[in-house]
């Protein structure tokens, strides 16, 4: 619990720091950029910290760094120039600005340390575990899971990106490519991708650990993810409505012809 304190404290000092940083530049949303790198930070320290760094460890090194780079990289570009996100703003207007600007610390910047830290249980027991951490069946099976993730995670970001950069898709809905399959193969990719860590953590010899990897699951389909963004997209988009009559919402499917 020692290790395990002292990544908390880390993450608490570097979003600290970064609400500072919100605070004199009016803009919440640079938390979100944080978000995969936080994840990097952590698994890094335990992997650094705790024993050898055997096959699964360096494995898992590599997969939550390429991951959790990745995805900061991706929201730092698309984020940038664009100021506060708009569920920030709405924060900061119902709050009103006197009162957001330390209001934030706590309902944001302490809030995703917290989520940071219990999600990352799953790589803690990884790292930590006194198992000899060579590869098994279920590890290359857990490359297999983070592999297919990683590819609707982030071919579905650069698919909606590009769909976005075109000034003639405004209003419409993007039902090509991955976005065929799935409304939200982003989403469904990193879900993915921490089931591969759930798996890598029962080769390590830990079960209840997972529950990070279900929490992330959770979050994403039923607080800020799915559920939040169908809900926008319903209201600001009338073409939504015929796009949820053919395509999965979650897990990948064939398109229902109409």
């Amino acid at each position: 619990m020692v290790l395990f304190s002292q990544a908390a404290l880390i993450i608490l000092i570097s979003v600290t720091a970064l609400w500072i940083w919100s605070v004199f530049i009016k803009n919440v949303s640079i938390i979100d950029v944080f978000w995969g790198f936080g994840f990097v930070i952590v698994n890094v320290f335990y992997a650094f910290m705790y024993g050898d760094l055997t096959p699964r460890k360096l494995l898992v090194l590599a997969l939550v760094g390429i991951w959790g780079l990745r995805l900061s990289i991706y929201l730092a570009i698309r984020n940038s120039g664009k100021g506060e996100d708009f569920r920030y703003q709405e924060f900061r207007k119902n709050y009103g600005p006197k009162r957001y600007w330390w209001f934030s610390y706590f309902q944001t910047f302490l809030l995703q340390a917290v989520l940071i830290m219990i999600i990352s249980i799953p790589l803690f027991a990884i790292n930590t575990s006194s198992s000899s951490g060579d590869l098994t069946g279920l590890d290359y099976l857990g490359i297999l899971v983070w592999c297919i993730g990683f590819i609707f995670e982030s071919v579905g970001d650069y698919q909606l990106m590009r769909f976005k950069q075109n000034p003639n898709n405004k209003g419409k809905v993007l039902d090509s490519g991955l976005w065929k399959y799935t409304r939200h193969p982003n989403y469904f990719g990193d879900s993915a991708v921490w089931w591969s860590y759930a798996l890598f953590c029962i080769a390590s010899g830990y079960y209840w650990q997972i529950i990070g990897s279900i929490i992330m699951t959770l979050l994403i389909i039923r607080v800020s993810g799915v559920s939040l963004l169908e809900k926008t997209l319903k209201d600001s988009k009338p073409m939504y409505n015929d796009y949820i009559k053919k395509t999965s919402s979650f897990l990948p499917w064939f398109s229902k012809n109409k």
